[in-house]
């Protein structure tokens, strides 16, 4: 994200130290909230979905997800304001046999103290068989409707388009490659356009999402499964590295540990009921300088899969493990 504040200040000679250093603060750590804000998902193993349009049909049913993620608990600004991010993701995709693919529907609500931010996509996936396993190739397109709260920068001076919603159009693309109940791979570009909005002065940049996992089957005891993954993002300026480790029991159960590189160490458990419904808990434990002014984040996964009994595509499973 480009932001320019400076125009909305007041002399400097009127603003007092402690509120310079928090406008100073404030230019300086929103690049990096927002432009880091998928890597910031400790399901994204099960949420590939949110940012990567080429998953679209890949799990051969109707697929819902749902997220809530509170992260930073307890943080407050230096007035004892609630400051920390809040997320709710929904998505939907379903494979679509004449379209050769699938299509989805992403919507996206992002709470970041100063930004109101909801984003709707919609994206078709192309699909067909690659080697042992599928490749898919996909495009979204993105409409983000944002909200800057100018009110917060006390003593600074809104002009009057400020405080107003902004809106922008602007794209995804993305690869995905999965070999069933073996392994994946994705790729992904969203903010192709990196469209400016004009109220706000606010641009989102272009941020290049790699991910992949690996099922393996413990040979000695087939009802426990080995489920490790990564996930990579960055603007080419910063990156976020994560990495996770599952075990799942009779395809049911599962627990594990996830670590964020110099930001969190996270505890993942979860079961699945009615046999297409998957619930997930997760906990993250700040390890980076914000762990004296927060109580670590959380978040709520909601998944249903509804598989499709009509004529599949050439290659039918049941799996439902990559999303």
């Amino acid at each position: 994200m480009i932001f320019h504040l400076t125009k909305y200040y007041l002399p400097y000679r009127y603003l007092r130290f402690r509120e310079i250093l928090t406008a100073v603060l404030l230019i300086s750590i929103l690049p990096s909230i927002v432009a880091q804000q998928s890597s910031n998902i400790t399901h994204y193993m099960f949420m590939n979905m949110a940012f990567n349009p080429a998953i679209a049909g890949s799990s051969d049913g109707i697929n819902i997800t749902a997220l809530i993620r509170q992260q930073w608990i307890g943080f407050k600004d230096d007035r004892g304001r609630n400051s920390a991010p809040q997320t709710l993701f929904l998505t939907i995709d379903s494979p679509i046999k004449f379209l050769h693919g699938g299509i989805s529907g992403t919507v996206v609500n992002d709470k970041l103290d100063l930004f109101n931010n909801t984003q709707l996509t919609l994206g078709y996936a192309y699909r067909t068989d690659l080697g042992p396993g599928e490749f898919f190739g996909g495009l979204q397109v993105n409409f983000l409707n944002s909200k800057f709260d100018v009110e917060k920068l006390e003593p600074m001076v809104p002009i009057t388009n400020l405080g107003k919603s902004d809106f922008i159009l602007d794209g995804s693309l993305g690869l995905y490659y999965k070999v069933q109940d073996k392994y994946y791979l994705g790729l992904s570009c969203t903010n192709v356009l990196q469209t400016r909005m004009k109220k706000t002065q606010v641009r989102d940049k272009r941020v290049y999402d790699l991910t992949g996992g690996y099922n393996w089957v413990v040979p000695s005891y087939p009802a426990f499964e080995l489920q490790p993954s990564a996930f990579i993002t960055t603007d080419l300026a910063a990156y976020s590295f994560s990495i996770s480790a599952i075990v799942q029991y009779n395809k049911k159960y599962w627990g594990g540990l996830a670590y964020r590189y110099q930001d969190a160490a996270s505890v993942l458990v979860g079961f699945t009921i009615l046999k297409s419904v998957r619930v997930g808990l997760s906990y993250d434990a700040s390890i980076s300088k914000m762990s004296r002014y927060n109580n670590g984040s959380v978040e709520v996964l909601l998944n249903y899969c509804f598989k499709i009994e009509t004529e599949k595509f050439r290659k039918s499973y049941k799996n439902t493990r990559f999303l």
